[in-house]
């Protein structure tokens, strides 16, 4: 089966089983995505460990720290954040401030999660954001953490059942 055909919900345009499949399976992966994503988790412990270096720009070291009362950012920047870093930032910390408050914490961890989308940034533009977020957030009062850029982690996040203890957002 070459073409997908379905007028209900494609409107009447035949479309390829590769995107079809793109489109009803995995969602948060479509191509045409071209926000920053934003996951963001009100935890009673967030803790991580360093694993694997991933990235070659980055020094090797070792890291284990866990962190109370916090909201944890998983933050995908887009390749085309690139060309509006000012306002993906600007959107980046009201959006953690705003959750931050919703849980009644002013902990807050910055971590990259480059597995919320095709589109990746460079990541020397994703560190700038990180950077720039974390001076600006800290500046307001909020104390802010980034896990280790550049590595994959093991990660351990309790996180209560509770109303706006885990928010998407995209912008």
């Amino acid at each position: 089966m070459d073409q997908v055909n379905n007028p209900e919900i494609f409107g009447g345009k035949p479309i390829g089983c590769e995107e079809f499949l793109n489109r009803m399976c995995c969602p948060y992966l479509n191509q045409e995505d071209k926000d920053m994503k934003l996951l963001m988790i009100y935890a009673d412990k967030f803790a991580y460990k360093t694993s694997k270096k991933t990235l070659e720009m980055v020094e090797a070291y070792e890291e284990d720290k866990q962190i109370e009362d916090v909201l944890v950012g998983f933050i995908q920047v887009e390749k085309e954040d690139e060309e509006k870093i000012d306002k993906v930032e600007t959107k980046l910390i009201k959006n953690l401030k705003w959750a931050a408050k919703k849980n009644d914490t002013n902990n807050i961890v910055l971590h990259s999660f480059a597995h919320l989308s095709l589109s990746k940034a460079e990541p020397e533009i994703t560190k700038l954001i990180f950077n720039n977020a974390e001076k600006r957030l800290e500046n307001t009062g909020y104390k802010t953490w980034q896990t280790p850029f550049g590595y994959f982690l093991d990660l351990d996040l309790r996180a209560p059942g509770k109303s706006l203890a885990r928010v998407f957002k995209e912008f």
